[in-house]
Parts: structure tokens; C-alpha cells; sequence
């Protein structure tokens, strides 16, 4: 009769040659992608180059452009608003600082003004 490996796992454990629970000793790192970002966002309002049209402008971010995306397209969905991302900066139609920055800080990002 062969032994099932859960059963020999279970042995294991149990007589202590195995830890039950697999965490390092060490404390692990935070690389969580989705973790926020430690230094802070600036947002501005520009009407530069847009035909008069205000924008809110949320620069400084140092995430990768799939993040970048992300994070724009939670703002527009959240704000109800159009708006881009390119360059490491996130595009907002509109004059939405104070929106913009109340969000941000809800979703755990400093922001600067």
C-alpha cells in the first residue's frame, strides 16, 4: 500500500520536522505593485496649449505605465470625467484639484500642491 503525499506531509507536521505555517523568519519587503508610491503627487491646474479649457494635472508619478493607466482610469471613473495618461503624468478635463486630492489621499497617495 503506497502512502498519499498528503498523508506524508501531514506526518510531517505533525512530528515537527516541517513548519506548518511555510512564512520566512525574516520580515518580508513590501514590493506590493499595487502599493502606493512614497513620494508625493503634485497636482496643478493648466490651461496652457488648451484652447482656454482648464485641466487638473497629476504629476511625479514614479510607477510603471500599466499602474499609471490604472490609477486614470479610477480617477475618471470615480470623478465622472474624461481625462488621459501619457509621460508619467495623468490628464483630468476639468478644474478638479480638490476632488483629485481628496481621492488620491483616500486611496493612500501624499499629494503636494
Amino acid at each position: 500500500m503506497a502512502i498519499d503525499w498528503k498523508d506524508a506531509l501531514s506526518a510531517l507536521k505533525d512530528s515537527g520536522n516541517i513548519p506548518v505555517d511555510n512564512t520566512p523568519d525574516s520580515t518580508p519587503t513590501t514590493t506590493d505593485k499595487d502599493a502606493p508610491q512614497a513620494s508625493p503627487l503634485r497636482v496643478v491646474i493648466d490651461r496652457k496649449g488648451r484652447k482656454g479649457k482648464t485641466a487638473t494635472i497629476i504629476e511625479g508619478f514614479s510607477g510603471s505605465d500599466e499602474q499609471l493607466e490604472q490609477l486614470a482610469k479610477t480617477l475618471k471613473q470615480r470623478l465622472g470625467t474624461g481625462g488621459s495618461a501619457r509621460g508619467g503624468e495623468i490628464l483630468i478635463q476639468g478644474d478638479r484639484k480638490n476632488d483629485v486630492i481628496t481621492l488620491l489621499k483616500s486611496l493612500g497617495y501624499k499629494t503636494k500642491n
